[in-house]
């Protein structure tokens, strides 16, 4: 028996509507069709029902199932989720064509008030320090190597031969020439890390070494190795300075280092501005969540299943839909995408949120902004139905956040800069 958000209907239609609804279309057929040694609309009507009577019976069948469907769904007041599964009941009328069609039917749902959600909102400030942290990590990202004759120590690089054994076998990815290994960054697995500490060039060690037991290739998680180890150099990072050379890659032609520390400082607030909106809109939904359980259709799901794998078969360009990421990575996510779907569409209607033009208006001259001709730019994106849809969807959930930031509890919590942007 159908249970949950799934139901099942029978629908019966007299036998005489369907034969009459078929000597009707024959009729119509015969007037019209073409058989060779016949003039058109002087075809007997039993060579017309040998040739077309099973086609256009399945036709009148097909076209009265989804009418009669469609009036039974009226006539009960249900609204499906998805389409029907349909299966022909037999035998149990003679005078009757019966059809039973099993179906998943929107859930029923009346909000909790947003006064019971609480949430925290993040408060980060940018700091001096967090301004020259970035310009390290820039500083850093241009050194160079210079090579040492001295031990090893973390934050040098070693190059390195290495093969490793896991009993007296070699396994596949356990040998490499002239490997660069920065020392201490977990750039190799703990116990080879480790090793390579305090080591001088020509020097040869041989390391004990344990694969983590979540280590991502399963004929090694878990095991332990031996690896022979061969230093061929070790090598000192060398930053550099911040002189005109380095200042001019950033674009920056005057004003110093002060001028690119204002550039540096510009895009951490552009990126932590679009990372608290992130943030935010996610802490507001799991607060939607949490205090509205409700029964999603299963065919909700399946379908922002399907539309998740697709969408990250385009991002790792995957065309073969056998190579595709397994249905079940997706399952989790997809439940929480088509909850909150129903959500927010109920809250939405429930409090009779609009599309706010002007904040449209304004997101769209802030997109095409950076454009040599917005103008031309705004005027080919409101042509566009699917990118305007786009844009239209994404403003109206906004507004729903802040609709729900109004009314719940909510607090604000200091956080840095660096441990925010890592969340």
């Amino acid at each position: 028996m159908p249970g949950g958000l799934e139901r099942c209907m029978t629908v019966r239609v007299p036998n005489t509507e369907i034969e009459q609804e078929v000597s009707l279309r024959l009729t119509r057929v015969g007037r019209t069709a073409k058989i060779k040694g016949f003039r058109p609309g002087k075809i007997p009507s039993k060579i017309v029902q040998q040739r077309y009577g099973d086609q256009v019976r399945q036709e009148v069948i097909t076209d009265l199932i989804r009418s009669s469907y469609s009036r039974a769904l009226v006539q009960e007041e249900l609204r499906p989720a998805g389409g029907p599964s349909i299966e022909r009941v037999s035998g149990e009328d003679d005078e009757q064509f019966s059809f039973r069609a099993t179906f998943e039917v929107y859930p029923e749902i009346t909000l909790s008030s947003l006064e019971t959600i609480s949430i925290e909102k993040p408060s980060v400030e940018i700091t001096d320090a967090d301004t020259e942290e970035m310009l390290e990590r820039l500083r850093d990202q241009r050194a160079t190597w210079k090579t040492v004759q001295r031990k090893s120590s973390s934050g040098d690089r070693v190059v390195v031969d290495f093969s490793g054994k896991i009993g007296k076998e070699a396994f596949e990815g356990g040998e490499g020439k002239d490997v660069p290994i920065v020392v201490g960054e977990g750039q190799v697995i703990e116990d080879l890390d480790k090793a390579l500490h305090e080591l001088t060039a020509d020097q040869s060690k041989s390391a004990k070494v344990k694969f983590p037991k979540d280590y991502p290739v399963d004929t090694l998680a878990g095991k332990k190795a031996v690896f022979d180890i061969k230093v061929q150099r070790v090598e000192e990072k060398e930053l550099p300075e911040i002189d005109d050379e380095f200042l001019q890659v950033f674009g920056i032609s005057e004003g110093g280092i002060e001028a690119l520390k204002s550039q540096l400082r510009s895009n951490m607030e552009r990126e932590l501005e679009q990372r608290s909106r992130t943030e935010i809109r996610r802490r507001a939904f799991d607060g939607l969540l949490s205090v509205n359980q409700i029964d999603v259709p299963k065919v909700l799901i399946d379908n922002e299943i399907s539309s998740m794998q697709a969408n990250a078969m385009r991002q790792l360009n995957i065309e073969d839909p056998e190579k595709a990421p397994p249905r079940e990575n997706f399952t989790e996510p997809a439940q929480r995408r088509a909850a909150l779907g129903l959500l927010v569409q109920e809250l939405i209607q429930a409090n009779e949120i609009e599309l706010d033009r002007s904040r449209l208006n304004e997101r769209l001259t802030e997109l095409v902004s950076q454009h040599d001709k917005p103008e031309e730019a705004a005027r080919l994106y409101r042509s566009n139905q699917d990118l305007m849809a786009q844009l239209e969807a994404g403003i109206l959930e906004e507004q729903v956040v802040d609709f729900i930031l109004e009314n719940a509890k909510t607090a604000e919590k200091s956080i840095n800069f660096k441990e925010f942007m890592a969340v």
